[in-house]
C-alpha cells in the first residue's frame, strides 16, 4: 500500500487581476479579489491554473499562468 503525499500550505496574493480565480487538479477553485490574498492546501508538485476574470457578469476567464505547487509562497506560521 502507498501513502498519499502529505498536503502542504501555500499562499497567493493577487495584485494585478480584479478576480484571479485559483483552479487545482481535482477541479476545485479558489476566488481571490484585487489587493487580496487566500491561504490554501495543495499537494507538492501539484499544476495550479491562475484565470483572470475582468468583467464578473461574463463568463470568460483568461488564463494568465499555469503553477506548480512549490513556486507559491509559503505560509508563514
Amino acid at each position: 500500500m502507498s501513502k498519499a503525499p502529505k498536503r502542504i500550505r501555500k499562499q497567493y496574493t493577487n495584485t494585478e487581476f480584479p478576480l484571479a480565480l485559483l483552479r487545482f487538479e481535482d477541479g476545485h477553485e479558489i476566488k481571490v479579489y484585487k489587493d487580496t490574498g487566500k491561504e490554501f492546501d495543495c499537494y507538492p508538485g501539484e499544476h495550479i491554473k491562475i484565470l483572470a476574470i475582468y468583467d464578473p457578469t461574463s463568463t470568460e476567464r483568461e488564463l494568465v499562468a499555469t503553477k506548480k505547487s512549490d513556486d507559491f509562497a509559503d505560509v508563514a506560521e
